[in-house]
């Protein structure tokens, strides 16, 4: 009889225990409920980070394929990561950041009754 290596992780913010794999198998690096994740790979050094703080959910990206990516800045030093969202991630928090450019747009929507 197999048993599979069920690993986990604490969430930095609201502390679920997160499964480190999600319901389609693949590997997540954030947590389901709030989004949020830690500091670990450092994408300029290619490495371990060694910062360790927390990553929290800033934006959506959405690729030429179609699939969404979260946007995570680090709270320290200010790093920037993608990360494809997972299946069971919250759907809520999802959509508010994806029409967040929409609702609050960086200029006046009155500009365009002039155009």
């Amino acid at each position: 009889m197999s048993t599979k290596n069920v690993q986990t992780f604490p969430c930095v913010r609201c502390g679920l225990t997160v499964n480190a794999h999600a319901p389609d198998g693949t590997r997540r690096n954030h947590c389901p409920s709030c989004l949020h994740s830690q500091h670990v790979l450092d994408r300029m050094e290619g490495g371990p980070s060694e910062c360790g703080s927390r990553m929290i959910p800033i934006s959506i990206a959405v690729l030429r394929t179609g699939e969404w990516m979260i946007i995570h800045r680090c709270t320290r030093c200010g790093e920037l990561t993608s990360n494809p969202i997972c299946g069971d991630d919250n759907q809520l928090i999802l959509m508010r950041m994806a029409v967040r450019p929409l609702a609050q747009p960086p200029f006046p929507l009155e500009a365009f009754g002039d155009l």
